[in-house]
């Protein structure tokens, strides 16, 4: 039974914690929907339903309330990868393939759209382009150095340059983000999709990280014994 002497959470102070989070939420519709530039902290105000000041109260502009955005839906997805690094027993080459094709949710969904933007409006705001390559595109490039360097060190992965080839491994995955929310609606090309990006992605990378395995004599010749 449940304690009858309880005292409930009043509506108004549940409110008020969750403030916060719904001025970033709106926030992100609307960078989203309308870029950076065009976007005023009087209008998230007005989406999320609050009064025009009070993001002020939790936010010191508008360049601190985006950050708030990025922090509080960009990089939970890449903690949730770096938690499953950690804890994977799996091959490497499995691994890969499980990053890879959970990327496809992210880019999905309507925080697949934040790095297009910052890319589209980087010249203009380049505090914001920076602060968005320090805390996401660094660390997500250390997290593929970090997947690289595994499969080295279990010797399923050849030798490589790690940073660069951290580089390498990223990059396609933020084009087909960036696509999808930009050219992807006008793209006329039939039979591809971005599943089919992602497997011939994994094909591609993966042949080429794998490790040498022991050389085959030519047909019709036998090892010296």
């Amino acid at each position: 039974m449940p304690d009858s002497t309880a005292t409930p959470t009043p509506r108004r102070t549940r409110r008020k914690d969750a403030r916060p989070a719904e001025v970033i939420e709106a926030a992100r519709a609307l960078f989203i929907e309308r870029g950076y530039a065009a976007t005023k902290v009087e209008d998230v105000a007005r989406r999320a339903g609050v009064s025009v000041g009070l993001p002020y109260l939790y936010f010191e502009n508008k360049a601190g309330l985006f950050k708030a955005v990025v922090r509080a839906t960009l990089l939970p997805q890449v903690a949730q990868g770096e938690d499953m690094l950690r804890s994977y027993a799996g091959s490497t080459a499995d691994l890969l393939r499980l990053v890879a094709r959970g990327f496809l949710e992210t880019m999905h969904s309507p925080i697949g759209g934040i790095p297009k933007l910052v890319i589209a409006e980087a010249h203009a705001f380049p505090d914001i382009a920076r602060f968005y390559a320090e805390e996401v595109v660094a660390r997500g490039r250390a997290f593929f150095a970090a997947i690289i360097t595994r499969g080295i060190e279990r010797g399923e992965f050849r030798p490589v340059d790690v940073p660069h080839m951290a580089r390498v491994l990223s990059a396609p995955l933020s084009l087909l983000c960036i696509w999808s929310h930009s050219l992807a609606p006008f793209d006329e090309t039939t039979g591809t999709t971005p599943e089919g990006y992602i497997d011939a992605y994994l094909d591609v990378v993966l042949a080429g990280l794998a490790a040498p395995g022991p050389t085959l004599p030519p047909p019709g010749k036998t090892e010296p014994s």
